[in-house]
């Protein structure tokens, strides 16, 4: 009925604070260039980038669950724009955003949570590899 509605919202939340992150680590890197520090080495994955996956995987989804909800005749192009509210059945509507969109958008933090596990572990393994004193100089 609207359960896209739950990650949309998460998404919608996650794209901004990606946007502000965005914002302070260039900030960031245009300091540490003008003062000559390396701040992070070439190889780690800004944070900013690893949220941005975040919001691709929720966004998709969110998408993905509109058109099927489009498809079944459960969203309609008038207001209310959701055929259960039209009926009357709202509280039907809150519980599964209550029970299937927040599971789906918990299922999507999770995912993506292992995949930036991996990333973190892989960068790790990267920055051990490096020859000795490689370390911040962006080589």
């Amino acid at each position: 009925m609207a359960c896209f509605t739950v990650p949309a919202a998460e998404a919608l939340v996650t794209t901004v604070a990606a946007r502000a992150l965005r914002h302070k680590e260039k900030n960031e890197e245009e300091k540490a260039v003008l003062t000559g520090d390396i701040v992070e080495n070439e190889i780690k994955t800004r944070f900013s980038v690893k949220l941005g996956w975040l919001n691709r995987l929720l966004w998709g989804g969110t998408a993905l669950l509109a058109f099927e909800h489009v498809w079944h005749g459960e969203v309609i192009p008038v207001f209310p724009f959701l055929t259960a509210v039209q009926n009357g059945e709202t509280a039907e509507m809150l519980r599964e955003m209550g029970t299937a969109g927040v599971g789906m958008a918990l299922l999507v933090t999770a995912v993506w949570g292992v995949m930036v596990g991996v990333s973190s572990m892989l960068e790790k393994k990267a920055l051990r590899a490096l020859p000795e004193g490689a370390e911040g100089t962006g080589a």
